[in-house]
């Protein structure tokens, strides 16, 4: 098995993941906040989904499916285009607000069938291409690639508590 295998198998989870979490759920239960301040379901896919499409659009030199595709004035939500949501306050997490699941998840699916579309050809050599000097030491393709595994599992597994806890 190539590691890009690895990377696609491994993308496909965090989808698969995405999936379960959003399957039906009302814009309620998507834009609740626990206690008031934590992440919602919705902000948490949305941001996962930012944070790949960023990264994987940075790395491969391709533009973001968020604006590509007209997503970012699709959702409409009060943020900047190339906003990602990294360092969001309180209030910047209330803005992403959703009717459904749907169109979180149509975005989702395109970013990863570009991740694939961009993952699949690579081989060990790419993986030492670095693509971010703003770091010391500076960040390879293969370095960068394993952090948005883990950022995105990290967010969808903690999508996955937020819908799991009792309505407040």
């Amino acid at each position: 098995m190539k590691s890009s295998d690895i990377l696609a198998d491994a993308f496909q989870r965090i989808g698969g993941s995405v999936e379960a979490v959003l399957k039906g759920l009302g814009s309620e239960q998507l834009n609740r906040r626990p206690g008031g301040r934590g992440n919602s379901i919705a902000w948490l896919i949305w941001h996962l989904s930012r944070i790949q499409d960023d990264h994987i659009a940075s790395a491969g030199g391709l533009e973001q499916v968020w604006t590509a595709q007209g997503f970012a004035g699709r959702c409409g939500f009060s943020l900047d285009p190339h906003d990602t949501g990294y360092g969001h306050s309180s209030e910047q997490v209330s803005s992403v607000q959703v009717d459904s699941g749907d169109l979180l998840l149509e975005y989702h699916r395109a970013v990863l069938a570009q991740t694939l579309a961009f993952v699949g050809p690579l081989d060990g050599a790419d993986f030492d291409r670095i693509v971010d000097e703003a770091w010391d030491p500076p960040v390879s393709l293969g370095v960068r690639l394993v952090s948005v595994v883990t950022d995105c599992l990290q967010h969808v597994g903690q999508a996955a508590y937020v819908r799991g806890l009792p309505a407040e």
